[in-house]
C-alpha cells in the first residue's frame, strides 16, 4: 500500500519521538519530512532534548524536520529558536501560536522569519490565527503553518472548511505551506489531500495502519475481523 502514499497529492511527514522509528521512516521514499514535539518526547521517556535532537539529525540530513521550543517566555523562545535553527540546514523551528497566558507569538514569528529562520507555527486552530501569521511571514523564507485539524474535529467541528480557508489565506505566500496536524485515523490523510493541504503529519502508528489497510477490500477486512474475534475468544478459553 506504500504506492498509495506516494501517489497522494500531499507531502507525508512522520510525527513521533522514537529514534529508531524516525531513522527507519526517514529512509522511506513516501516520507517527505518529519516532526516531533515535547509531549511526544516525554511519552517515550526522553530527558535530554539536545542529545535526542542531534541523534535524530545524524539520521535525517536532508528532509525537513521540525523541533519545538519549550520556553514560555518570548525572549527565551527566541534564544532557543536561534540555537535550534543553527543545528542543521533542514531544521524548522516550531513556535506555538501563543504562550500559556494566551499572549500572541506573532511579534516573535515576524522577527524570526525576518532573520531567515524557517518557522513551523504550531497549535493553530482558527482562520484568524492563520491570517495573523500570514501577515508577518517573509515571502522569501520557507515556513509551515500547522493547523490542528484533528483537535478541531475533536470539538465536533468539521475541519475541512477551515483547512480550505487556510489554504486560501496562505496562497500569496509562495514558500508557506499548510500542514494538517493531529491526525487521528487513516481517513484524515485522504482528507488533507482532498482539501489541497501541502503537508499532513502522521503519527508512526497511523502510518503503519495506512500501509496495512489503505485501499483494502472491505469484504476481506470484514472476514479478517470475524477471524480476529474467533481467535481471541478461543485464546481466552471462553465457555458457555
Amino acid at each position: 500500500m506504500t504506492q498509495r502514499l506516494l501517489d497522494l497529492p500531499v507531502k507525508i511527514f512522520a510525527d513521533g519521538a522514537d529514534l529508531q522509528g524516525i531513522a527507519e521512516l526517514s529512509r522511506q521514499p513516501y516520507i517527505d519530512g518529519l516532526t516531533t514535539n515535547p509531549t511526544l518526547m516525554r511519552k517515550v521517556g526522553l530527558t535530554d532534548y539536545e542529545i535526542f535532537a542531534r541523534a535524530v539529525l545524524k539520521e535525517v540530513k536532508s528532509k525537513p524536520i521540525s523541533f519545538e521550543v519549550f520556553s514560555d517566555d518570548f525572549s527565551e523562545m527566541r534564544r532557543q529558536a536561534l540555537k535550534i535553527h543553527a543545528w542543521q540546514g533542514n531544521v524548522y523551528v516550531k513556535i506555538p501560536i501563543t504562550n500559556t497566558s494566551g499572549e500572541a507569538s506573532i511579534p516573535l514569528i515576524e522577527q524570526l522569519a525576518g532573520e531567515g529562520v524557517k518557522v513551523n507555527i504550531t497549535a493553530v486552530l482558527t482562520p484568524r490565527q492563520v491570517k495573523a501569521v500570514a501577515a508577518v511571514l517573509d515571502p522569501s523564507v520557507p515556513a509551515i503553518v500547522s493547523v490542528f485539524a484533528g483537535r478541531i474535529a475533536d470539538t465536533g467541528v468539521d475541519p475541512m472548511p477551515i483547512m480550505k480557508e487556510s489554504i486560501e489565506i496562505l496562497s500569496d505566500l509562495p514558500k508557506a505551506e499548510l500542514l494538517w496536524a493531529s491526525v487521528r485515523e487513516v481517513l484524515n490523510v485522504f482528507q488533507a489531500a482532498a482539501c489541497r493541504c501541502h503537508i499532513v503529519t502522521v503519527p508512526h502508528d497511523i502510518l503503519k495502519k495506512f500501509v496495512e489497510l489503505a485501499g483494502k477490500d472491505l469484504e476481506e477486512l470484514s472476514l479478517d475481523t470475524v477471524r480476529m474475534f474467533h481467535r481471541d475468544a478461543a485464546a481466552a478459553g471462553f465457555e458457555l
